[in-house]
């Protein structure tokens, strides 16, 4: 094995082990910290230890999504440091090989720690919601029935419906309507006593009822109905009986289509744009973070590892900083949502770009 190849090993060896102790040691320290604030609120509930336990172990994929950049940055300010320190850089490009190159398995391990970052993101969502059933934070709603509830579904469709019966595949008295922009595109409203769902044709069937077309605010049409398929009803039971979630119980497609409907609806979408904007930025900042802190590692030849804890925990006060900032811009409207949200991430790797062509190769 070529010594350059050697040197890459132990590279990742290093910069793997300080990644995993901080992505890991982080969140472990979050979760004792905010335990020991509300674990008198979590008994006061009657959550039993052992649903405290398992509801802070649901809590673990959010808390390491968020604290992954920071774990990268430590990881390559200290490895890069070391290295440094005892020299082996010094010996690596005397062999001939550029500082670039010898940093170059942090952006390997960066671009890995990334895309664990982006699965990380669409499972924090999954099991947040349960998390907080866990710890008395949300009720937890029976699983077979629903009711006077209503429903969002795609296509500008809304859905009020008295009863819902999962495991008889039955809705009472349920109202669909579409609101409609013009003639072309007129609003549309579907009443009906009943309706039942096939497993066999993948579909409701409502009974007795009436369908009205409202094309204008001088018109409308109305048909009564025995029994009517309607094609954009395509919901099934279990996902109507689904409790609507909170946006940030939401995976990346849930959140964009929920945003859509909200601005149809004439919200205002903005701060869960630069959210929605944020669950990319998050796990790319992993990258910049890594292109940030390699040369920022070697500024200091001489400094000890206490250098190198204060420059990663200033550079994660002001990287967070900035995001919330961004995040304030971004809903305020100043700046476009995903221009706010990627704001941090474009400053640090203008950063990172200049302190590399600074840095002795």
């Amino acid at each position: 094995m070529t010594p350059a190849r050697l040197l890459d090993r132990y590279f990742l060896r290093e910069w793997a082990k300080i990644f995993g102790l901080c992505a890991v040691g982080f969140p472990l320290v979050a979760i004792i910290l905010e335990l020991t604030d509300k674990l008198d609120d979590y008994l006061s509930r009657g959550v039993q230890p052992g649903a405290i336990a398992l509801g802070y172990v649901y809590g673990l994929p959010e808390k390491v999504f968020l604290i992954l950049p920071a774990a990268v940055l430590f990881a390559t300010v200290f490895t890069v440091g070391n290295m440094n320190r005892h020299f082996e850089l010094a010996a690596g490009k005397a062999s001939g090989q550029s500082f670039h190159r010898l940093a170059g398995p942090a952006l390997i391990a960066a671009v890995l720690a990334a895309i664990a970052g982006l699965g990380l993101g669409e499972l924090a969502p999954i099991v947040k919601r349960r998390q907080a059933e866990l710890l008395g934070e949300r009720e937890i709603r029976s699983v077979n029935s629903r009711y006077n509830f209503v429903y969002r579904a795609d296509q500008g469709w809304v859905y009020a419906i008295r009863t819902l019966e999962a495991e008889q595949r039955t809705m009472n008295d349920p109202i669909l309507e579409r609101e409609g922009a013009s003639a072309a595109y007129p609003t549309l409203v579907v009443q009906a006593s009943r309706g039942r769902y096939s497993d066999t044709t993948r579909g409701w069937t409502l009974k007795q009822g009436r369908f009205r077309i409202v094309p204008g605010p001088d018109a409308a049409l109305t048909f009564s109905f025995d029994s009517m398929r309607l094609r954009s009803l395509v919901e099934t039971p279990a996902a109507l009986l689904a409790e609507p979630k909170d946006p940030e119980e939401m995976r990346y497609g849930e959140l964009r289509r929920y945003i859509e409907w909200l601005e149809r609806s004439g919200g205002d979408g903005r701060k869960l744009r630069v959210d929605l904007a944020l669950k990319l930025a998050i796990p790319f900042t992993c990258i910049i973070i890594a292109v940030f802190g390699a040369p920022l590692a070697v500024t200091a030849p001489r400094a000890g590892g206490a250098f190198g804890i204060g420059v990663s925990l200033a550079t994660t006060v002001m990287f967070l900083t900035l995001v919330q900032l961004s995040k304030a811009v971004g809903a305020g409207g100043l700046l476009p949502p995903t221009l706010a949200a990627w704001t941090a991430n474009i400053v640090f790797g203008a950063a990172g770009v200049w302190l590399a062509k600074r840095t002795p190769t």
